[in-house]
């Protein structure tokens, strides 16, 4: 059987202008919204043109014999990704961590369609780059970074893997109560949830509970290691704070819930596609069995 041909996939999200419009119904309702409101729908219109522009660019630039397709970030859980494909998140860098948990080690090229609107940390690609990056990429001839990402590993055989860090906790502000268990050691828990983090994931949600706490870890983006951290521990007769923050290579973080009703485990900040964590249920956090292939040029 002949080898596929390569794909080009791109993955994008509904512009503002977009997502006016589908709230309002029509361009002139949403244009009344936003007036008695002091705003301008042209300046979003503007973006929404610019970034059509861009894609429309990209596109031109896939290898005449390759195949396309395209993808919204709604839609990224049905769309079935292949081993020949390259894929281009095209827009903020949230994309590179929406699609991340969805492929195999595809080569990612991230293009910032809007320089001056998005600070480009995992989108670092320039549209007009991706001629030469569409068989460079291919061939291996690119320089890449093999970001570790997080897996979640429930009794129950689902999983959950995120590039920059999975949420273990209740769904609302009640207390969180948990047994965790790390290379030998272990304690009950009542706290806010604890988050486990890569290194791409310790420069965000990670970060701040480390200045907080004054908990840092030290965390390369691609070092085979991910760091957790325990939100606001509670002390009290039945519950601990000694292990309130810890690096995870080759023994697994263990959890099990001690939650009656309303504990999730949720990944990269996405709450709505979360996974039950009631009472008794356990759950493996560690680095993923696989990585994130970011073209960087």
């Amino acid at each position: 059987m002949p080898a596929l041909t390569p794909r080009a996939v791109f993955v994008v999200r509904e512009t503002d202008y977009e997502l006016l419009v589908a709230r309002h119904a029509t361009r002139d309702q949403a244009r009344f919204f936003l007036e008695t409101r002091g705003q301008r729908i042209e300046e979003v219109e503007a973006r929404h043109h610019r970034f059509h522009a861009a894609l429309a660019s990209a596109r031109v630039a896939v290898p005449a014999e390759w195949r396309q397709a395209l993808v919204r970030r709604a839609d990224l859980d049905r769309f079935l990704f292949a081993a020949e494909d390259v894929v281009v998140p095209l827009g903020q860098d949230g994309l590179v961590a929406n699609v991340a948990k969805y492929l195999s080690e595809q080569p990612v090229i991230g293009v910032n369609p809007a320089p001056d609107l998005y600070d480009g940390v995992l989108v670092r690609n320039a549209v007009k780059k991706l001629a030469a990056l569409f068989p460079a990429s291919l061939a291996g001839a690119v320089a890449i970074e093999r970001r570790t990402m997080v897996q979640a590993m429930l009794d129950g055989g689902e999983t959950l893997t995120a590039l920059n860090e999975i949420f273990v906790g209740h769904r609302s502000h009640q207390s969180a109560r948990y047994r965790i268990e790390a290379d030998g050691a272990a304690e009950d828990h009542s706290s806010s949830g604890l988050i486990v983090a890569s290194g791409t994931g310790s420069t965000g949600w990670a970060r701040s509970i480390a200045e907080a706490t004054h908990l840092d870890l030290a965390l390369g983006r691609e070092e085979r290691a991910v760091g957790y951290w325990v939100r606001e521990p509670f002390p009290s007769l039945a519950s601990a704070t000694t292990m309130r923050a810890g690096k995870l290579t080759d023994h697994p973080l263990w959890v099990t819930s001690r939650m009656n009703d309303g504990g999730v485990i949720f990944a990269d900040g996405i709450e709505q596609d979360f996974i039950a964590f009631d009472w008794g249920r356990r759950v493996q956090l560690s680095p993923a069995p696989h990585s994130l292939h970011l073209v960087i040029g």
